[in-house]
């Protein structure tokens, strides 16, 4: 991830304004823009593979939920995150169909696939963030330690579970789920 350097700090109205013409997504943090790499092949297709299980869960239960990606959500007054992929309600959403899409309110599950250069980011910063923005869920899935790290959101701090191997993934927003870890590696 690359800070972009401007010669101002920007203001949170102005990220949601920014346009320097090109397709690049930027998280915000304190008035600077960080450039988000593209994903690698493999963080790819685990979304791929995420988004078709989620799906198919929010289906057989008939819930108002819906998958997003390449959408922000505000964690604090000047902080916008990009998360991999979040779980919204329906009408969350609405109101962002014809404006830049960075969610005032917190989506149920937020995940992040661990890249080489956003370890500390998605490990320390975005968990303490995403806690203090009300996240009530949030998975940090690790390709590089082959693990799966669920945190849920208890009286205002996260309580984590680690996954590994064949073990299946315990989700308290999809508790039916059937989905194991190394299913995430074997895509």
């Amino acid at each position: 991830m690359t800070i972009t350097n401007l010669t101002k700090k920007l203001t949170f109205a102005e990220y949601l304004n920014y346009d320097n013409g090109t397709d690049n997504s930027y998280e915000f943090v304190d008035g600077e823009l960080i450039l988000m790499n593209p994903p690698i092949g493999l963080h790819a297709l685990i979304l791929f593979l995420l988004h078709n299980k989620l799906l198919a869960e929010i289906n057989r239960l008939q819930l108002p939920w819906v998958i997003l990606q390449m959408v922000g959500v505000r964690t604090a007054f000047n902080r916008a995150r990009i998360p991999d992929l979040c779980i919204v309600n329906r009408e969350q959403i609405q109101q962002y169909l014809d404006k830049s899409a960075v969610l005032e309110s917190p989506p149920l599950l937020s995940i992040e696939i661990v890249s080489e250069s956003s370890t500390i980011i998605d490990y320390r910063y975005k968990r303490s963030e995403y806690a203090a923005a009300g996240i009530p869920e949030y998975w940090i899935i690790d390709p590089e330690s082959h693990k799966v790290t669920v945190l849920q959101l208890i009286e205002g701090f996260y309580e984590e579970k680690v996954y590994r191997n064949k073990d299946l993934i315990v989700s308290p927003t999809f508790p039916e789920l059937s989905l194991t870890v190394e299913e995430l590696w074997n895509v």
